[in-house]
């Protein structure tokens, strides 16, 4: 008759098997992710993450092992508690950037605001599906208020057909927004840019430093604290991400909010 001890243990190393094998299979997301989208930050270090944390459950006996070996030299004790110490910090401001990322995903303004969607990537057939993402989050807050301006912001990549900002607008008057209420800045190669550039056209055209920032989730957060550096008051709406994209995503905006904590 099997004990209980027997049955826990056993219980445990079957969960240990599933975890690590789901942390493969994250490893798995994130290298086709590496391919099938641009390589980032994000890839390379949730592919690192989900690879090790997968070794290690995976094989329990060996880690333990490897562990117990270093801890019996002063060098390798001071190796195990530097490390272990640094993923603690890094556990602890990965989760704290992360609910900020949340807080900061939507926060609809009380009023009608004119908007800046912020610009990505435009394939030779058009928007990718991040940007038709954002794109028809604009349109559907420009629908609802008629009286409402749009900057679509994003300048033309080596490898785009068009500008971001030409895409946005083409998009959104193929669906019924009036040209006229979509303004072009088709100059920036980055959010900051986006944020100064769009600022700028807001000041020639006297408008109130105030906008709602149209962009991906995880995007949310970094645009706002530009937003506040470069002194517009802004909102959110969010697009949502294609799933399977999103954790490399998410990853590298920690390390890009980090950044932005360091520029203060």
């Amino acid at each position: 008759m099997i004990s209980a001890e027997f049955a826990k243990g056993r219980l445990f190393e079957v969960c240990l098997l599933i975890f690590g094998i789901i942390c493969i299979g994250f490893f798995l997301l994130f290298l086709i992710t590496g391919f099938t989208a641009k390589f980032n930050t994000g890839n390379a270090v949730g592919m690192a993450m989900s690879l090790f944390i997968g070794l290690v459950l995976l094989f329990p006996n060996k880690t333990a092992e490897i562990v117990s070996g270093l801890w019996k030299t002063g060098g390798g004790r001071a190796f195990v508690v530097i490390f272990l110490s640094f993923a603690a910090v890094c556990i602890v401001l990965a989760v704290i950037i992360s609910v900020q990322m949340i807080k900061a995903a939507d926060n609809l303004p009380h009023k009608p605001t004119n908007i800046i969607v912020l610009g990505c990537r435009v394939k030779e057939n058009g928007p990718s599906l991040m940007l038709e993402k954002r794109i028809n989050a604009a349109y559907e807050y420009l629908s609802e208020n008629p009286d409402t301006l749009c900057i679509a912001s994003g300048g033309k990549g080596s490898d785009e057909p068009v500008s971001e900002a030409q895409c946005i607008r083409d998009e959104l008057v193929k669906r019924g927004i009036p040209s006229e209420r979509i303004i072009l800045e088709d100059k920036s190669s980055n959010t900051y840019e986006n944020i100064r550039n769009s600022l700028e056209i807001m000041d020639s055209l006297g408008m109130e430093k105030n906008a709602l920032i149209i962009t991906s989730e995880f995007h949310q957060l970094r645009a706002s604290m530009i937003c506040k550096k470069a002194g517009l008051t802004s909102y959110s709406k969010s697009s949502q991400t294609y799933l399977p994209l999103l954790p490399s995503y998410w990853i590298r905006e920690w390390f890009a909010v980090a950044y932005e904590w360091i520029k203060k």
